[in-house]
């Protein structure tokens, strides 16, 4: 995708951006450079490519998924007496 210098000064109107001709010039050479990359990586083959989700082939050391903690919910909201129900706390109605 080719820019033009009216390009630069329309978007950063668009943006209600004041730049100056030699900000716009330099703006045009930097996204020039940025779009001249996204053509050339656009321009490599990657069929029969598996995707990664990582650079290096890590994997991730997990701990194993056991309950370490019995349930303190009764504890915790006995401090809110008959203001909770069925385990969940009773709140005023703030919009109607």
């Amino acid at each position: 995708m080719a820019l033009a210098l009216d390009d630069i000064k329309r978007i950063a109107h668009l943006a209600r951006i004041d730049i100056s001709d030699a900000d716009a010039q330099a703006t045009l050479s930097s996204l020039s450079a940025v779009f001249g990359l996204i053509e050339e990586m656009q321009a490599v083959t990657t069929d029969g490519i598996e995707p990664m989700s990582h650079g290096i082939d890590v994997t991730q050391r997990l701990r194993s998924d056991v309950v370490t903690e019995t349930d303190h919910r009764a504890d915790n909201q006995a401090p809110a007496g008959n203001r909770v129900e069925n385990g969940l706390y009773l709140v005023p109605k703030v919009i109607e």
